[in-house]
């Protein structure tokens, strides 16, 4: 059967013999797995750079009993510029491996496959500070994958007052009371006491496109203990362990 579609490639496997293993997160489909001869035009829009990590193209595939095959692939964007600079390639390459933890093989999400080409497109005209928009690429897919923190009310009783805590556990702000509850059960590992506003900057992150981040940066301190729980979040809620782009993305080496 055959099979055409945009997709991006999300990651590219050697596995002997002039063939490559091919991950694509096609619009239509949802992410697949295909193999690649390594074989095609060179040219700027022929199937050897259409396989390139970060490519945007359109792909055409052969699906077999038991396999796919790429059979052509035409670049739509490759996305250069964020090969022009370390941060910005390590903060892509974090995203993509993220993305890529995150999908079910099969299963189309076409709307995460719009923010992640935003994501992308922002990423190569951003010239620094590249943190606060992989964060907004974060929040934004927690809330299409539909797991977006609870904001305004207590996550474990509901109450609205006094959320000053977030827990990881609880899946997302919390109350005085529970917190002292949750840590009384051996939870406070899970528990953040954040110094800054982050109910206001999650809603602010998850409700505005992309290109809304092009002029804005959190001051580093806000980034970092953001990111933590952020991070800490998706290990927890989307079994996301630690990422082989992590130590890169993170200054962690």
């Amino acid at each position: 059967m055959h099979l055409a579609s945009e997709g991006i490639i999300l990651r590219q496997t050697k596995i002997g013999g002039g063939r490559r293993m091919i991950t694509l997160f096609t619009k239509k489909y949802g992410k697949i797995s295909a193999g690649y001869r390594g074989a095609g035009r060179k040219g700027k829009g022929g199937t050897a750079s259409a396989v390139q990590p970060f490519a945007y193209g359109e792909y055409q595939l052969y699906e077999g009993r038991n396999y796919c095959d790429i059979d052509r692939a035409e670049v739509i964007r490759s996305f250069y510029g964020i090969g022009e600079d370390l941060d910005r390639y390590a903060s892509a390459g974090y995203v993509l491996e993220l993305t890529d933890r995150v999908l079910v093989e099969g299963m189309p999400q076409p709307e995460i496959f719009d923010l992640l080409i935003a994501f992308l497109g922002e990423l190569e005209k951003r010239k620094t500070r590249f943190r606060t928009l992989v964060l907004a690429f974060e929040i934004q897919l927690l809330d299409r994958l539909g797991v977006l923190p609870a904001l305004r009310q207590c996550a474990s009783c509901g109450k609205t007052e006094g959320l000053t805590s977030f827990s990881v556990s609880a899946g997302g702000m919390i109350c005085q009371d529970c917190a002292r509850k949750l840590r009384s059960e051996g939870e406070g590992r899970l528990i953040y006491e954040p110094d800054f506003d982050m109910i206001k900057i999650t809603e602010y992150f998850s409700k505005h496109p992309l290109r809304q981040f092009r002029n804005l940066a959190l001051n580093e301190k806000t980034e970092g203990e953001l990111q933590r729980i952020v991070r800490a979040y998706l290990a927890y809620h989307l079994d996301v362990g630690r990422l082989k782009s992590e130590g890169i993305f993170t200054g962690e080496y």
